[in-house]
């Protein structure tokens, strides 16, 4: 049986922001995409994921992401 492991996104509290992976308080989509490709290459998959580009437009997002535990 697979195992897996989790992760809860909140672009607002990623310790990648302390480093400016966003550089603005608005996210991009050029930005979120190159973060969770960034994920997708250490093996994330994103089950699921909410932007507020409609009632705030700020980009910034949550999310779900799992992988197979090793």
């Amino acid at each position: 049986m697979d195992k897996w492991e989790y992760k809860l996104l909140d672009s607002k509290k990623l310790p990648e922001v302390e480093s400016g992976l966003f550089k603005q308080s608005k996210v991009s989509l050029k930005e979120a995409e190159e973060y969770l490709n960034k994920l997708g290459d250490e093996g994330w998959e994103i089950i699921d994921i909410d932007f507020d580009f409609l009632i705030h437009d700020t980009g910034a997002f949550v999310g779900v992401a799992k992988r197979k535990k090793v």
